[in-house]
């Protein structure tokens, strides 16, 4: 199964008043595995950019000036993705920009849909954590993935991190995979194992006081409980 994680950044927020697509990031997972592969494009909108969308990606006119318009990604964009399950937070956004920019090339292009299935990871998220906040920095949080870089948003980066939450989210492990995938000029591809040759993890055994304290803590647990603590059980059968 391939799978593309993708995110958008704008102009603003709404296409009705004309804002148009940016930067486009997209990150391919095969098989539940990171592929390392992606693709990533900086877009001249060919118009101003709200203040509110400035201070949220910090993306200027000035920046995506000698950027290529969408048209000139386009074909480059969609054989990346056909055929693919995008996985898109929040995905009637990005969809609604996608589909936008198409129709103003020429030809009838349709709908994005027509070319890719689509899961909302927000829709996901939401049924797993009813009643919780679900933006991606509080999926981070919440699955311990490392968003520190994240000062601003970026579709790349935020693809990225969306695809470590979802494989995370969906209880699959991330794995880079790169041993049977292969990776890219200057990648390291390997996995490191440890040597079957290392010395034994060393046990370190509790004290006499250690001991000590321990029974009087599941003595208190004890009488808090009206009656044997788990613990107590425990030690009970192995002696």
């Amino acid at each position: 199964m391939r799978q593309i994680v993708l995110d958008t950044e704008t102009t603003g927020l709404d296409i009705e008043e004309g804002h148009r697509i940016l930067e486009i990031g997209c990150v391919e997972i095969v098989d539940r595995k990171l592929t390392r592969r992606h693709f990533h494009q900086y877009i001249n909108p060919q118009r101003e950019i709200d203040e509110g969308a400035l201070q949220v990606h910090g993306i200027t006119r000035e920046f995506l000036k000698d950027k290529p318009a969408f048209s000139d990604v386009f074909d480059d964009f969609l054989e990346f993705v056909r055929g693919a399950e995008l996985v898109i937070h929040n995905a009637e956004f990005d969809i609604g920009f996608i589909d936008h920019e198409m129709k103003q090339m020429p030809g009838k292009l349709g709908s994005i849909t027509d070319h890719c299935q689509v899961i909302d990871s927000l829709d996901l998220a939401r049924s797993r954590h009813p009643g919780q906040k679900n933006t991606l920095d509080a999926l981070c949080k919440r699955y311990n993935v490392d968003n520190s870089g994240r000062d601003l948003h970026g579709a790349l980066l935020d693809a990225e991190l969306l695809a470590d939450v979802y494989l995370l989210m969906t209880g699959g492990q991330v794995d880079l995979g790169l041993d049977e995938i292969e990776s890219g000029p200057g990648e390291a591809a390997g996995i490191r194992r440890l040597p079957a040759d290392r010395p034994a993890l060393k046990v370190i055994r509790a004290t006499d006081v250690e001991q000590v304290a321990h029974a009087a803590t599941l003595q208190r647990l004890k009488e808090k409980s009206g009656g044997q603590s788990l613990w107590q059980r425990l030690e009970a059968a192995e002696t």
